[in-house]
């Protein structure tokens, strides 16, 4: 089975780089930038990619590159320039024809975006070669806040068989903001390269992670390649190449898949000043970084006003004696008083006092708040910088706060800590969404150095369906439907309930979604109590295959909740399983037979497991005197399965398949 490459090394260029690097060439020539606007008539032609016939789209030609320069207005800026060519198969990757580039900035300085050109070729109905360019006023800035603005446009006339092109730059003063290259996507590349130029005053670091080789990897020194106002260095220059490259397969149970592609990433460790000789380390300590968001106005310094917050909570926990019941009712406060405006950030860009005027905020702001509301009520309480799971994996080489896009509060009660994330009102105490579960975070105290957290609120998705059930003389099935949702379960549930706007509208829903099942009663409580599981109660009633007349009468016992698909397809799988959570499911049913019926061939009890007490899947049958039990356990007893169990885990679902497609006959005697 193939294992991830994990490649680092340092590009520690200086005026004498040529001396510790000597030039290495590979057997591919560097191709540099290829000509715009130039397509085949096989690229038009083209039916299908030969290397993976199944692709919606492929990349023919990819190149990127990022150098340190002088601008035109004589400024130092590190610019990124991206050119990419796209065959389209058909409609499944239009979306590689809408671009969104997102660009940082402060109260100075920002990152620009321009020199975007675009144009889409595509054969039409009489057989002539057309061209539609992009229209420069459909090139849209939407900003997002004061920091991030995003570049938006899309190419016209997409059309099956057509090709795309476009090319843009990135001009950037921050040079910490080195842009990755991914040389692996959703779709095949037939060849990608990035063609890196440092002048000796910057370090960088490289990481090359990913499971696929380079095929082309160049190293050479150029001779007085930057010069500003009578400084002067050679730079390194390096080209990494890749060609034949496989689509990078999405499959359920996954973290981002930009965890897992092939791909370069630059960290800048250290940096001279041209003019004046000065250098200055970027590589931090997470001392370094603790300090820095201690410092930080929209850090630290919101999470120490807990003075202005005491007027506030005071009503809040009067009358609560005991540190936890206070933390349950500051959490129930702050989630009641602030709505999440979808907005991910890792601090709080409006002062806590505005957000609680203004009633809305994004996550940074709400759960920066809730860590400053539970401190000023006395809990020991830390904010948790994380990184969500549609946002990569944090790099703990290197120190930095920018992995981070997400925070949320860790409070400490009686010698056990609690996660707690107030964006959501139906999320429990001591739960948090499943965004937030994706590793470790960095816990971050005012008063002692910040640490790593293994981001586990020890949460079980869980859920118990029992049936009593009595087949009637008429044929017709009748009985009683309990379920009982815990945990990550009840949290789906109550999500799912609260997109109706009745407890009617949601069994109405229910009961249409049933196959020959119909829903006559119901009662569901415990949505709004949601440290107790939801419970549903239904009074069912429905037709079995065959009429009573009928000597057998067919029936599976499994009436919901059965899989009918393995998630799990690939030949392998070079990534984990992430379920978020372990999973427990029980389902139980009993069933009341008349008395001239016995069941004929009872199903043979089932019992698979996992390797090292990874899970299991267990069923058991019962026969009585005019009943029989039928029951079925299925866990998951990790959150995250490695590669190696995935085959294990693949089989185990085919035979959990295979098992429920069990079907019993009645017997008339």
């Amino acid at each position: 089975m193939k294992k991830n490459i994990l490649f680092i090394f340092a590009l520690f260029v200086s005026t004498y780089a040529s001396a510790q690097y000597p030039p290495y060439v590979s057997s591919y020539v560097s191709e540099k930038d290829f000509p715009y606007g130039q397509v085949s008539a096989d690229e038009l032609n083209m039916k299908h990619y030969d290397k993976d016939t199944s692709a919606h789209g492929v990349v023919l030609q990819e190149y990127g590159t990022s150098r340190i320069n002088v601008t035109n207005d004589d400024k130092i800026r590190l610019m990124y320039q991206y050119h990419v060519k796209i065959k389209i198969f058909d409609s499944r990757s239009f979306d590689k024809g809408t671009i969104n580039i997102r660009t940082s900035g402060n109260d100075n300085v920002s990152e620009d975006v321009d020199d975007i050109t675009g144009t889409t070729t595509y054969i039409d109905d009489d057989g002539s070669i057309k061209k539609l360019d992009l229209d420069p006023q459909k090139i849209y800035r939407q900003h997002l806040n004061k920091y991030v603005t995003d570049v938006k446009f899309a190419l016209p006339g997409l059309k099956k068989g057509c090709v795309i092109e476009y090319k843009y730059t990135i001009t950037t003063p921050f040079f910490e903001n080195f842009h990755p290259w991914f040389f692996q996507t959703n779709i095949p590349k037939m060849y990608s390269e990035y063609d890196v130029h440092i002048p000796a005053f910057w370090n960088y670091n490289a990481l090359i992670k990913g499971p696929l080789a380079l095929t082309k990897k160049t190293a050479e020194i150029e001779s007085n390649c930057f010069s500003s106002h009578g400084a002067i260095c050679d730079c390194s220059h390096y080209v990494y190449g890749m060609k034949d490259i496989p689509a990078f397969v999405v499959e359920e149970y996954m973290t981002a898949p930009k965890n897992f592609w092939s791909a370069i990433y630059f960290e800048l460790s250290d940096y001279t000043d041209p003019y004046r000789g000065i250098k200055k380390k970027f590589a931090k300590e997470w001392k370094d970084v603790d300090d820095e968001m201690k410092r930080s106005d929209r850090f630290g310094g919101q999470i120490k006003r807990t003075s202005l917050l005491k007027p506030l909570i005071a009503p809040v926990i009067t009358g609560k004696t005991n540190e936890m019941d206070k933390a349950k009712a500051v959490y129930s406060f702050v989630k009641k008083s602030i709505k999440w405006n979808r907005v991910y950030s890792r601090q709080s860009n409006e002062e806590i006092d505005k957000v609680l005027e203004k009633h809305t905020g994004s996550a940074g702001e709400i759960n920066i708040t809730l860590v400053a509301a539970l401190t000023a009520a006395g809990i020991n309480t830390e904010a948790v910088m994380l990184s969500t799971r549609d946002n990569g994996v944090v790099n703990h080489l290197y120190p930095t706060i920018d992995d981070f896009d997400y925070v949320i509060a860790k409070a400490n009660i009686a010698g056990k800590s609690y996660f707690l994330d107030a964006t959501d009102p139906l999320l429990g105490f001591g739960m948090l969404p499943l965004r937030c579960l994706n590793g470790e975070g960095r816990a971050m105290s005012l008063d002692k150095p910040s640490y790593w957290i293994d981001i586990n609120p020890g949460i079980k998705r869980n859920i118990t369906t029992s049936l009593d059930l009595t087949l009637q003389p008429d044929g017709k099935i009748k009985g009683t439907l309990t379920q009982f949702s815990f945990g990550y379960e009840a949290y789906e549930k109550r999500l799912e309930i609260k997109r109706f706007n009745s407890l009617d509208e949601y069994v109405d829903n229910r009961d249409e979604k049933l196959n020959k099942i119909k829903i006559l009663k119901f009662n569901i409580e415990n949505v709004d109590s949601l440290e107790l599981p939801v419970a549903e109660t239904y009074e069912l009633e429905f037709e079995t295959s065959r009429n009573m007349n009928a000597s057998r009468i067919g029936f599976n016992p499994l009436l919901f909740g059965r899989i009918s698909a393995n998630p799990f397809k690939l030949q392998e799988r070079t990534y984990p399983v992430d379920l978020g959570m372990p999973v427990e499911r029980r389902y139980v049913l009993t069933m009341h037979l008349p008395d001239n019926y016995t069941v004929e061939t009872p199903p043979k009890a089932v019992a698979l497991a996992l390797p090292n007490q990874g899970g299991r899947f267990i069923t058991e049958f019962q026969q009585g005197e005019s009943m029989f039990t039928f029951s079925n356990i299925t866990q998951f007893s990790k959150a995250i399965y490695s590669p190696d169990d995935y085959g294990a885990l693949k089989e185990l679902y085919n035979k959990i398949i295979q098992s429920e497609k069990v079907e019993l006959y009645f017997k008339k005697n």
